[in-house]
């Protein structure tokens, strides 16, 4: 797995990073589902029937999951964590609406000791600080898999680019030198296929092997 290093900027990240936007939205949501049940919870104990006993039994427990995440999530899902356990891979810019950007990525849906398999993947983001709003733009990103499954592939992908991570446009360069140009040119070969792997279940297109270019073929 290709990882790449750098120091996070995290106040850059807080204010820039869809992904952080996305886990503080969760947060507060269980926050909130928290505080809802502990609230019904104590309304099924004074009620005072055996049928509330039960039902506060089972609210109590969803109350606890809620906590848990609550709690659990920014330790789990900490920034400059993601970006150091994730792999460094490339995207490009396909479409550069106003307010609205589409990035082509090539990942390895494949798990850690799995035999490579490679796809496009899509993401849509509202902002790119630090890049060029044109289609062909290099966005070195990270691959973030999603669902946790026991089979040999992620079922769901996407990317995080490094410039929600970095002011530092020279991490930027490093990052984009880092990645064969190879992996760029296939995926600018394929810029025209975003909107069908926008369309396409879990946003991705698996490539057949025998069209990858040789360096890819392990």
């Amino acid at each position: 797995m290709r990882r790449f290093e750098f120091t996070v900027d995290r106040g850059h990240a807080r204010s820039v990073n869809e992904v952080v936007t996305w886990l503080r939205r969760l947060r507060l949501l269980a926050a909130a589902v928290t505080a809802g049940l502990a609230g019904l919870t104590a309304l099924l104990i004074v009620h005072d029937h055996p049928w509330s006993y039960l039902l506060a039994v089972a609210t109590l427990l969803a109350g606890i999951t809620a906590l848990f995440v609550t709690l659990w999530t920014p330790h789990r899902y900490r920034i400059d964590k993601l970006y150091a356990a994730s792999e460094l891979v490339p995207a490009l810019i396909a479409v550069a609406d106003p307010g609205r950007i589409t990035l082509l990525a090539l990942v390895n849906l494949a798990k850690l000791g799995a035999a490579p398999t490679f796809a496009l993947v899509t993401r849509t983001v509202r902002a790119l600080p630090g890049h060029r709003t044109k289609v062909g733009e290099r966005v070195p990103s990270v691959a973030l898999g999603i669902d946790r499954t026991t089979g040999d592939l992620w079922p769901r992908v996407t990317v995080m680019p490094l410039a929600w991570g970095t002011r530092d446009a020279a991490v930027i360069d490093r990052a984009t030198a880092d990645i064969a140009e190879v992996e760029w040119k296939l995926l600018n070969d394929n810029v025209n296929l975003a909107g069908t792997v926008q369309a396409a279940d879990g946003q991705r297109l698996l490539l057949d092997p025998k069209q990858l270019p040789v360096q890819l073929r392990r």
